[in-house]
Formats: C-alpha cells, sequence, structure tokens
C-alpha cells in the first residue's frame, strides 16, 4: 500500500455523476459497495472513493479492507457479466483509502448476481443518487450503446391492418418527389414492406408491423394507441406572444408535410442578383431545416416520453429531440464521426425514401444551410444527456459573403464548396484572423488537414496567409473586404503593411546592429520569399547593406536607412 498518492491521484472535492464516496468506518457492507459499483458501470463508469465521507473528508479503511488484493475477485464473483476493476491505496491527510476504478458497461447491463440493475443519477440539489434501472430504461440504453434496434422491433399488438393505404400512397409518392431509390417503386407492398423493414415475421411466421412500419405508414389511431413516445410539436412565439402551437402524432412523412406547410409563411424569402441569377435567401434554409427535423425524428429516443419540439422565436429556430447523443458521438466529433443512428432501421428506410441525407452527413447539410448566407454555425451547446438541441440563429444573411461562395461554386463547375472550406471561411468571416490549430478545432480534424484546407483557399485567392510556419496566420481576403466596403478591417486584420515592415526592419537594426532574414520572417511574420522580396528591396534603395553570402548574410544600416 503506497504512503503517498501520486499527483495524478488526487482526491476529488465532491461526488458527481462519476465519482461515489463510501465510509469505511464501520466497514461498508459488501453488498453495498457492489451495488455502487454497478451503479457507476451503468452509468459513465467512474471511480469509488473507499474511506472517504459523503462530504469528501477522508476518515480511512477498516481494519477488514486493509489488504485490497482480493477486491476485485469479489466484484467480479458478484456481478454479471463479471466486472473487472482496478484498485489503488493510497495515503490522504494521514489516513488510508483505496480508489476504485470501474468502467462503463458497453456491451450489456451489469447486474448484481441477485439480479437488480441499477444507475446513477443526479437529483435536484445536485448530488448523485443510485437507483434501480426499470425495463425501459435498459432497453434504451441498450438502444443508445448500439446493443439493439428499438425500431426493428415488432410492436406487440399491432397488426397489418394498422398501416395506412394513404400513408403507402404518400410513401411512394416520397420517393419520386425527393429522389430515393426509385427500385422501390416496382415492388408490391409485401415486398416494399420487406424491403424497408416495415414487417418482421412473428414466431407463427405471420408479418407483424415494427415500429419503423408504424411510424412511417401507419394509422394514427394506431400511433396514438401503440407508439405513445411519438409526438411532434410546432410553436411560434413573437416577443413572447404565441401565435402558433400544435402537437400532432401523425405519421413522419405526413409529420414533415404538415410542419413543412404550417412553417413556410413564417419563413419569408428575399432574392439576391449574383451575375446573372438570382438567388434566393430565405430566413431559415429549408434543406437545413428538413434535414434537422427529420434527424429529430428519426434519431429521437422512442423509449422516452416527450415530443420532438420545433419553436421558432424572436432569437431564431430550436429543434429538440428526447434522449441525449448516442455513444460515441461528442459536441466535439459531430462533423467528423463515423453516421451512428440510435434506430438503424428507421433511419435506413428514411434514408432509402431520400427523406434524410444518405451519406449519413446530414449534419453537413444543416451547417451547409447556415453557412453558406454568411449566418452562425449551428450551436448544439444545449445538448445533454437527456435530450439533443439544436439552435438555429435567424439574424440577417450576409449578402457579400453569399455572392463570395456562388462565386466560387460557378467557378468549379456547379460544385459546393467543401464543408471544412465553407466552416474556415465563416469562421474567419467572424473572428478575423486564426491560426492552423484554432482552425482546426473549428473543423474537428487534425491540424495537418486543417493545413492542406486553408492552403487550398489560400490558392484559390479565398484567404491570405501571414507569417510562417509556427507564426503562420490566416484572414479572409482583400477581394472579401473591399467587395464589403471595408478596406480598414482588412487593414487591421491583415497585419502591417510594406511600409510598417520596412520600419519595423530599420528600426530592429537600429537597436540591435544588424538582422538576418530569419529573423525579418519573425518580425513581420513572412514567408521566406516574402522577407526576401523585402531585403532585397530595401537594398536595391540603399537602405540596407548587405554582408555575408547565403545563410550567414546578414544586413546593417545603409547611407539611405539611417535617415
Amino acid at each position: 500500500m503506497s504512503e503517498q498518492s501520486p499527483p495524478s491521484f488526487v482526491l476529488p472535492l465532491a461526488e458527481t455523476l462519476n465519482v461515489e464516496f463510501k465510509s469505511d468506518l464501520k466497514r461498508l457492507p459488501d453488498d453495498e459497495l457492489i451495488e455502487a459499483l454497478v451503479c457507476l458501470a451503468n452509468t459513465d463508469g467512474g471511480e469509488l472513493w473507499l474511506g472517504v465521507e459523503d462530504d469528501g473528508t477522508p476518515t480511512g479503511l477498516h481494519s477488514a479492507h486493509q489488504n485490497l488484493t482480493g477486491l476485485p475477485g469479489l466484484v467480479a464473483a458478484r456481478t454479471s457479466p463479471a466486472l473487472a476493476i482496478t484498485v489503488d491505496a493510497h495515503a490522504v491527510s494521514g489516513v488510508h483509502v483505496a480508489r476504485i476504478v470501474v468502467p462503463k458497461s458497453l456491451h450489456s447491463d451489469v447486474s448484481t448476481t441477485r439480479g437488480m440493475y441499477l444507475r446513477r443519477r443526479m437529483k435536484q440539489d445536485g448530488t448523485p443518487e443510485c437507483v434501480p434501472m426499470l425495463p425501459h430504461e435498459r432497453s434504451s440504453r441498450a438502444n443508445r450503446i448500439g446493443l439493439s434496434d428499438a425500431s426493428a422491433q415488432v410492436v406487440v399488438g399491432a397488426t397489418l391492418a394498422d398501416f395506412d393505404p394513404l400513408e403507402r400512397e404518400r410513401l411512394r409518392q416520397a420517393i419520386q418527389t425527393y429522389g430515393g431509390d426509385r427500385v422501390l417503386l416496382e415492388l408490391d407492398d409485401e415486398a416494399l414492406d420487406g424491403a424497408l423493414g416495415f414487417t418482421a415475421r412473428s414466431v407463427s411466421g405471420e408479418r407483424v408491423p415494427t415500429l419503423t412500419g408504424l411510424l412511417i405508414i401507419g394509422r394514427e389511431i394506431a400511433l396514438r394507441e401503440l407508439v405513445r413516445t411519438h409526438e411532434l410539436a410546432f410553436q411560434v412565439l413573437a416577443r413572447e406572444a404565441v401565435t402558433f402551437n400544435e402537437f400532432r402524432r401523425f405519421p413522419l412523412l405526413k409529420a414533415l408535410e404538415w410542419l413543412e406547410t404550417n412553417f413556410r409563411p413564417y419563413n419569408p424569402e428575399n432574392e439576391v442578383q449574383i451575375g446573372l441569377f438570382r438567388v434566393p435567401v430565405p430566413k431559415v434554409d429549408m434543406g437545413a431545416f428538413r434535414e434537422a427535423v427529420a434527424n429529430a425524428l428519426v434519431h429521437r429516443d422512442y423509449h422516452h416520453l416527450g415530443a420532438v419540439h420545433v419553436r421558432l422565436d424572436d432569437q431564431g429556430m430550436t429543434i429538440s429531440n428526447p434522449g441525449g447523443l448516442v455513444e460515441g458521438v461528442t459536441l466535439s466529433n459531430l462533423l467528423t464521426t463515423e453516421p451512428r443512428p440510435r434506430n438503424p432501421a428507421l433511419a435506413d428506410a428514411m434514408k432509402r425514401i431520400g427523406i434524410v441525407e444518405r451519406s449519413g452527413r446530414g449534419v453537413d447539410k444543416i451547417y451547409r444551410g447556415m453557412l453558406r448566407f454568411g449566418r452562425p454555425e449551428p450551436d448544439y451547446g444545449r445538448t445533454d444527456a437527456n435530450s439533443v438541441v439544436l439552435q438555429l440563429s435567424t439574424v440577417a444573411a450576409d449578402e457579400v459573403f453569399l455572392q463570395l461562395v456562388v462565386e466560387q461554386e460557378n467557378k468549379q463547375g456547379g460544385t459546393p464548396l467543401p464543408i471544412d472550406s465553407l466552416i474556415v471561411l465563416a469562421t474567419l468571416r467572424e473572428q478575423k484572423r486564426l491560426s492552423t490549430d484554432e482552425l482546426a478545432q473549428h473543423i474537428q480534424r487534425d491540424s495537418a488537414k486543417a493545413k492542406r484546407t486553408l492552403e487550398h483557399l489560400v490558392e484559390v485567392g479565398l484567404v491570405e496567409a501571414h507569417g510562417n510556419n509556427r507564426s503562420r496566420s490566416y484572414t479572409l481576403s482583400a477581394a472579401l473586404y473591399r467587395a464589403r466596403g471595408d478596406k480598414l478591417a482588412y487593414t487591421r486584420q491583415a497585419g502591417f503593411s510594406s511600409l510598417q515592415h520596412e520600419q519595423l526592419v530599420l528600426n530592429y537594426i537600429r537597436q540591435h546592429g544588424r538582422i538576418q532574414r530569419n529573423e525579418v520572417m519573425d518580425l513581420c511574420r513572412l514567408s521566406g520569399e516574402q522577407a526576401k522580396s523585402l531585403l532585397k528591396r530595401l537594398k536595391s534603395e540603399r537602405k540596407l547593406e548587405q554582408h555575408g553570402e547565403k545563410r550567414g548574410a546578414f544586413y546593417i544600416l545603409g547611407e539611405n536607412g539611417a535617415l
């Protein structure tokens, strides 16, 4: 047992969702310890500190726990499947405590050998507690971490009579309208149901509706009775006054049409002349709107009550759905992670119909629908473990930025700008000047990929680079600032003019007696060629004198440089 905690093992200040304190003054019962560890494993994993009071005061281990060698075996024997923990003993404030590290269970829920499934949750006062896992919570967790697909399962009590012929026709029209898989149009109803996962075979061999089938072509009355978690709400608030507030339990294709029909009157559209074309500028891009709402309906957690909410107010549009992000998807990899649908069967059906992005990169479409018009990027910042919340700003479009994007796409033969390039341009528009590492965070890629994107934008004249190597930074091009009528802003962001570069070099020599090309590069944040050109000009104007050659060359003031 170590006498001193290593620096990496600092006793946490308080209990959290991932940290549990357990007093061991009266010897913590094995059952209580096992239950606490199961709770952590079935949530997000974490650590249990044995020998620490609830308020974080270390009081030490009971004599029965001084030897912790057998604890991992005890835990493995008392849990199903066996939970593999690690234990470290440390001295804190003069007493010995144990730090038990619990991994997150990713392959199945963990129970005690007495059959108890438990999880942690936060109470209203902000402290954690351990509670039993209800059946629907176990199903929800399995769905979230990819162990099961609720949308592919049959719905108890449903029959083929619960499918609506009108929704079947709507489905076939949607495939034509949205460019879905046209092979589906050649199938009869039974074959179509099988191809899209609308039915599955029961034990007796009968075709029975799945959740996917009911959600897409089910009768509204069947959805109300058999899928009570499904609901869509559309609300419009103007200066806090409610002008539209309705809830519907329509099947998904009908729900999307209903929502779009009621949203259009609140989505005015202007036009901007760009070259020979007039480009529509809506308050909210309809492509981004459709994708965001469809994603909310497809990826929501159908084990939990709660509507998918679409709300338009003075600040913008908010789209939220029950159920947090699925396992492996975070706010920091949202743009780059592989698609991980919560409901794979439902997602696949909607892709084949053409409703959502078939590549699974619908988030790119949402970003493009915002950034292309010079609006702020989509904001997922309010997302938590219980819901995904997307906010879309409805500020006025930046028409000059839109023109830049459209003109560049026209130069590329109508090919849309890569989403990474669009994010870089939009970020520089907002934050003016950034380094490669800073921009890499925005596009959620490594610095090497970010640099390739940036250098391509430099080549096509949309971005300008300043400085070299580690000091290299980027701004939007001077042409864009001129088009915006904001030449002063470009001058401020681009940095020093050639005259200012000259004065910096001359002042440096006056202070230090000489200067070399690499010092000019660092001082003025220029590339090697730019520094070479500057020195060559100052030599020709006899403001500098060169001494030495190649790498050993240095410069002192010339006869005109001392003026």
